[in-house]
């Protein structure tokens, strides 16, 4: 029997340095951290659907306990879960980014869930919920008083034409009109989100990860105090 839990003591004292040393190998990402990217490629509600692939590279390194757990230049990857094509009278643009996985230059992988706070670089588009949304500019209100103007000159001219001045303005009403209905019959803009777009996410869901190794030198967090 001693014999025995001698064996088995020995076999745990062999067995714990490779514990320990895999234990002290791991950081957490905690949830609530704010996870800067930059997007790879363009992704559009004209060209893309839902279930696409899409890819950003960190653009600002991630800190725990002053250590760098996830280097900038490390690559984000996910899939756009939600596309809303643009409508005519009612439905703007929308698209839902979800990240996946963040791998880092020296190959290590981790699943991550998080969600879309900000875009910057993205013209006309803006987040719109707490889950992330992104939801396009739609119809541009300035091109709608143009053609509306122009609807009304173009009425206003040939009311003149037929019946001086009450044709004019006649002719002004239903020119607007016109206008106003070819308007309502257009689409919205498709949601364009180019290449380079800062992208911030927060991660929702604590994840753990092996520690980035650095040959070299440790990178250790000017601003970090814990």
């Amino acid at each position: 029997m001693k014999r025995a839990v001698l064996m088995v003591t020995a076999g745990f004292l062999a067995a714990a340095p490779a514990f320990f040393a895999r234990a002290a190998d791991t950081l957490t990402l905690p949830a609530g951290t704010t996870l800067h990217v930059q997007l790879t490629a363009t992704l559009s509600s004209k060209v893309n659907e839902t279930g696409d692939r899409f890819t950003a590279q960190v653009s600002e390194p991630v800190f725990v306990k002053g250590e760098e757990l996830i280097p900038e230049g490390s690559t984000v990857e996910g899939r756009i879960s939600m596309i809303k094509k643009p409508g005519r009278a009612k439905g703007v643009a929308e698209m839902r980014l979800t990240p996946e996985t963040i791998t880092t230059p020296d190959g290590s992988q981790y699943s991550i869930s998080a969600g879309l706070e900000d875009a910057q670089g993205a013209p006309d588009v803006k987040v719109k919920d707490e889950e992330g949304t992104l939801k396009g500019q739609g119809k541009s209100k300035k091109g709608t008083a143009v053609e509306t103007g122009v609807g009304a000159g173009a009425g206003a001219g040939i009311g003149g034409i037929a019946d001086g001045g009450t044709g004019a303005l006649e002719g002004a009403a239903i020119g607007a009109g016109a206008a106003i209905i070819h308007n309502v019959l257009k689409r919205h803009k498709d949601i364009v989100v180019p290449q380079g777009t800062e992208l911030t996410f927060i991660i929702n869901r604590a994840t753990t990860a092996k520690k980035v190794a650095h040959p070299k030198t440790a990178v250790v967090c000017p601003d970090c105090s814990s």
